[in-house]
């Protein structure tokens, strides 16, 4: 199918009126209606602002491909609108955008429509291509140019004999319509420039296409994974790996190949190998990327057994209510009895994939569950942590000792041999380390409750300013991990200090571009206003757009802000049982209605304290 059977005359609009944003998507939406491709205008519309809250579909160059696959689709259809002076379409790069492509794939949509607005994509990276469309003076000259192009990459045939070296490529984003294949399009596009050997994967929505193979990956010098959304890496293990987002390979496309090439990057070691190559900076991203594993998937046991255990104290668990003391077994006996196994053993998956999680489990249970006489019931999340990265290390260790045993016993190694060798391995060294970090722990939150006063307070001013610095970077999530830390050690007021810090960013710039609106454009003033809901349900991120718009200005306020809030949840006493839940959980605050009253004031005190510094940092627009 060609991409003029999609595009056609009556879906292009070469002279758009739109100024805005959400008048451009209204304008094309329009236009496809009017060529009768639709069903229902306003879900299509509604399908394309839900991809857009995902992400920007504004990848930069001038270009933006807004898309959408639903039911709203009569007929699969392009639409191709021009901006003669540019519009801000929160593009990527942060330039105006005057090309733009709403792709709209109906739900029944077979591969070859998908496969031909792909093809479109990649004609996109084409400098020459682009050109000509901009300087198209009729709707045929834009189906000429795109005519042309199609027999242009006909024609074209590659000689990969006479290229060097050999990477692989696997590309992925959330739809699996645009960005999958523009990024596949452009490393293939950089790759023959520099005259390298590639071959690409591209994890779409109509299935995986042109997919590496064992022979593919053996020969590979290096792999480069650009993904938005998870990909299947197991075969991959012993390969140094490049790891970024799906946009990074549309934008810097070069710099990624010249790595590949270099093989300037860490070895995968979901396998066997423990050999390492990154530099001292990717091994610390490398720690950062299997603790955070491990807190995302703990993150559930968290939410959902510590609301549940404060939602049995405010049904009055102390009273012997049945219903309550269910709650508390099924949030505490159950849900948070298994916060640091979980932990542990995601973290050991991380490190040596499957192999890892059983001996990570029991080194987190035997963490909670040793009695140490005069030091305490079990080491927690310190005993945790460290038994998830002794059994991952441990697990790739045994693999390690293992390979030289005869090919015929390989399916024995991951039924037998590993979880065997590594449970024992892991178990008695926690055994033995167990009582030592159970004294630790125990003296730290003994001192922790010991704090008083202006201590007390300085520490909520650190936890909560610490929850703005990245908005849910690594230093949030250091922060609110030390929360639930505190939290399953029976000291709940870190964690409200942790949760109302977080939920200072999104208000004060909901609140700010209220107050200032001169200081802030249309589409920010939009933003601001789904910031207030994000903020009071504890969404931190959703203050990211204006943090990556103006970091200078915008971080340093909602630091102020959040270490004011904590600051003053430490002072006021502020316990809470629940980890999550923002507003939601505000009645479940101890202490009865003076101290929920004091919660908010801490929480309100914040957001208008850093609504103000970004007020006074920001210039007015018209100044700007």
């Amino acid at each position: 199918m060609k991409i003029t059977d999609l595009l056609t005359k009556e879906t292009i609009v070469l002279n758009m009126s739109a100024s805005s944003k959400p008048e451009a998507i209204d304008e094309l939406v329009g236009q496809l209606d009017r060529a009768g491709k639709l069903n229902d205008r306003v879900d299509f519309k509604q399908a394309i602002e839900a991809r857009e809250q995902q992400s920007t579909t504004g990848i930069g160059e001038g270009i933006a491909i807004p898309h959408a696959k639903t039911s709203a689709v009569k007929d699969p259809a392009i639409a191709f609108g021009r901006s003669q002076d540019g519009l801000d379409y929160e593009s990527l790069d942060g330039q105006p955008t005057n090309l733009f492509f709403m792709i709209a794939a109906s739900e029944g949509a077979n591969n070859t429509h998908l496969e031909t607005l792909s093809r479109l994509s990649s004609f996109l990276m084409d400098n020459k291509f682009r050109q000509q469309l901009e300087q198209a003076k009729t709707e045929a000259d834009v189906i000429e140019a795109i005519n042309a192009k199609e027999a242009e990459e006909d024609d074209e045939e590659e000689t990969d004999d006479q290229k060097t070296g050999k990477i692989l490529a696997v590309t992925a984003c959330p739809t699996g319509i645009a960005h999958t294949f523009m990024a596949a399009d452009k490393l293939k596009a950089t790759a023959k420039e520099m005259g390298v050997n590639i071959k690409v994967q591209t994890n779409g929505s109509g299935g995986i296409k042109n997919r590496l193979t064992h022979e593919d990956i053996a020969e590979a010098d290096a792999i480069i994974v650009a993904a938005d959304t998870k990909v299947d890496m197991e075969s991959f293990h012993g390969k140094p790996v490049i790891e970024v987002p799906v946009a990074k390979a549309i934008h810097e496309p070069k710099a990624l190949i010249n790595k590949a090439v270099n093989k300037d990057a860490p070895v995968y070691q979901g396998g066997g190998s423990t050999k390492d190559t990154s530099d001292e900076k990717g091994q610390r991203k490398g720690v950062y990327k299997h603790l955070m594993n491990g807190v995302s998937n703990m993150l559930p046991f968290v939410v959902g057994g510590g609301i549940l255990i404060a939602i049995s104290f405010f049904f009055g668990i102390e009273s012997d209510n049945q219903f309550a003391q269910m709650l508390s077994t099924i949030g505490g006996d159950a849900a948070f009895f298994l916060l640091v196994p979980v932990l542990a053993g995601f973290i050991a998956m991380s490190i040596a994939d499957r192999p890892g999680f059983a001996p990570g489990m029991i080194g987190g249970f035997i963490a909670i569950t040793q009695t140490v006489e005069g030091a305490g019931n079990g080491s927690g999340f310190l005993g945790g942590l460290i038994a998830g990265f002794l059994a991952g290390y441990l697990t790739l260790l045994i693999k390690k000792w293992l390979e030289g045993l005869p090919a015929i016993l390989d399916g024995m190694k991951t039924v037998l041999f590993y979880p065997v060798l590594a449970i024992f391995g892991t178990g008695m060294i926690m055994l033995l380390i167990n009582p030592a970090l159970t004294s630790v722990y125990t003296a730290l939150f003994g001192f922790l409750e010991s704090m008083s006063g202006s201590n007390l307070a300085l520490l909520g001013l650190i936890v909560g300013g610490m929850m703005a610095v990245d908005m849910g970077g690594p230093v949030n999530k250091a922060a609110y991990t030390f929360g639930i830390a505190a939290l399953d050690a029976g000291n709940y007021t870190f964690i409200a200090a942790a949760m109302a810090g977080g939920m200072v960013p999104p208000l004060a710039m909901g609140l700010a571009t209220t107050i200032f609106k001169n200081k802030f454009t249309k589409q920010e003033r939009e933003t601001g206003k789904a910031a207030y809901p994000l903020g009071a349900f504890f969404i931190t991120e959703g203050a990211i757009p204006f943090a990556a718009a103006d970091p200078a200005r915008v971080i340093p306020s909602m630091v102020a802000g959040s270490a004011l809030t904590g600051m003053l949840t430490m002072l006021f006493g502020i316990g809470l049982r629940a980890p999550h839940g923002g507003i939601i959980v505000a009645p479940l605050v101890e202490g009865g209605f003076m101290q929920i009253v004091l919660y908010l004031v801490a929480i309100i005190a914040g957001a208008i304290l850093s609504a103000i510094v970004v007020g006074f940092l920001k210039k007015d627009l018209q100044k700007a």
